[in-house]
């Protein structure tokens, strides 16, 4: 027999009650073959209105938002907090919430930026623990049942619609069931295992390295600032002559720098990881274990090139590696470059964003430093109190009735997910979906049908910036 394991429960169902054993163990012919089969009742632990996979900051905004709504959340979180990015991975910066005039993050991006002014904590650079803490909160005081440690692995989707989610925990694996899904995940996993068309780094495939962020101590924040370098990178920063005393096994002109978390403490958005691949579990093991390794480099440059990081010590580098970019999910309509440089106005308008579009060099060499730079500081940058509009189609998947996409997998190009990617994007994309969710489930509809200018209302009562609307 030649069956996969996807297949099997694509024609079977889940069975509701006490999980019990394997059935009958695979033959030899299945495993020579190199599949086997794999069988198990699972129980079925939550049947909602709203599943979500994934509590990074569009999990966070879409399970707060759903639950304004009174819709019934299950949050599935595979690692040990909330906040993906920003806590686990040690991303030390939110990027802008506005356009330098207005707040664009309104809504849960206005509630997090409060309660972290309440502990006292907020700066350029957050204070990650306190984040952390925000995001459990949150949650907890919504009403969203989560769990950490619970993995999505698996979709049953039929006819362009999805039956159960299959996770697996500590407890063991079980089935959700739920009238809507939303893909917080931020490499499309639910989406694309549900059977829905993306895109994936640029027109050759080439993704955006990532960067496995750490936290410092030992910093004179006030000697580095009063001798800094006044000279742009790559050619102030003494890297250069970092470069020729041999300092780095790889070249990397672009220096994102150490941002201040406290008073001798800094936040570390520093190195790429070339050619990691966010969706493979080999490709993430070889950055991780490289993104390490160069951490040592790093600590010889800052200590013996940089003023004010002379007794500079490594604390910790994130428990994730920090990704910028994998899939992309194709929606009714794909946000591209051209809306970004007309500063769109869109009908079915969720929110609005101004981020620059920042996409990182995918390779060393001063002359992809240079694109990188007049891209970021010059030809895509946009004016204080302008920004581009979000349609409410790019959070829906094509083909798929009952499927929400929120945060860095929305549909979109590889320009505008240079800007979007970010976590305050991920807040207005992904409260807009939390809502979106809330509504077909409660009026039986497919999220294509979902009444926008009823979606926009419910938005600004939320608190959403919708000045179109």
């Amino acid at each position: 027999m030649n069956i996969s394991r996807r297949k099997w429960l694509q024609g079977t169902g889940v069975m509701a009650g006490a999980m019990a054993g394997f059935s009958a163990p695979s033959q030899g012919a299945e495993v020579a073959s190199g599949e086997v089969l794999f069988q198990k009742k699972l129980e079925v632990r939550y049947n909602v209105d709203i599943f979500i996979a994934g509590g990074g900051p569009a999990g966070i905004a879409a399970a707060v938002a759903a639950r304004k709504q009174n819709a019934e959340v299950f949050l599935a979180e595979g690692h040990s907090c909330l906040g993906g990015m920003g806590t686990a991975a040690l991303v030390p910066v939110f990027m802008q919430m506005g356009d330098g005039v207005h707040f664009l993050a309104e809504g849960v991006g206005r509630e997090v930026v409060n309660r972290l002014k309440e502990e006292r904590q907020l700066s350029h650079a957050h204070d990650i623990e306190a984040l952390k803490r925000v995001y459990d909160t949150m949650l907890t005081e919504a009403g969203v049942r989560f769990t950490f440690y619970t993995q999505l692995s698996d979709v049953v989707a039929e006819d362009g619609k999805i039956q159960y989610v299959i996770c697996s925990a500590p407890s063991g694996m079980f089935a959700v069931k739920a009238k809507i899904y939303i893909d917080a995940t931020g490499n499309g996993d639910l989406a694309v295992w549900a059977g829905a068309a993306y895109e994936k780094g640029d027109a050759q495939g080439n993704l955006m390295p990532g960067t496995l962020c750490s936290q410092w101590s030992g910093i004179d924040w006030k000697t580095w600032r009063e001798k800094r370098p006044k000279i742009v990178q790559p050619d102030g920063y003494r890297l250069a002559e970092a470069f020729a005393d041999g300092v780095f096994t790889v070249k990397d002109e672009h220096l994102t720098g150490m941002h201040q978390l406290g008073e001798n403490l800094g936040g570390g958005n520093i190195g790429h990881v070339f050619g990691v691949d966010g969706t493979d579990e080999k490709s993430l093991t070889e950055g991780l274990i490289w993104g390490r390794k160069s951490m040592k480099e790093y600590a010889r440059y800052y200590t013996e090139y940089l003023p004010g990081f002379e007794n500079a010590k490594l604390v910790a580098t994130g428990s994730l590696l920090g990704i910028r970019e994998t899939r992309r999910i194709l929606g009714d309509y794909v946000l591209c470059l051209d809306d970004y440089q007309k500063r769109a106005v869109f009908p079915d308008e969720i929110g609005r964003y101004a981020y620059p579009i920042d996409i990182h060099p995918i390779q060393t060499g001063q002359e992809s430093y240079e694109q990188h730079r007049k891209e970021f500081d010059e030809k895509f940058r946009y004016a204080k109190g302008e920004s581009y509009g979000i349609p409410y189609r790019i959070l829906t998947p094509r083909g798929l009735d009952n499927l929400l996409v929120a945060g860095r997998c929305v549909s979109m190009d590889t320009y505008v997910h240079g800007s979007l990617r970010v976590m305050p994007g991920c807040f207005i994309t992904g409260q807009a979906a939390g809502i979106a969710a809330s509504m077909a489930a409660e009026q039986g509809v497919s999220v294509h049908q979902v009444s926008v200018p009823t979606l926009q209302q419910k938005l600004k009562t939320f608190g959403a910036y919708l000045p179109n609307a």
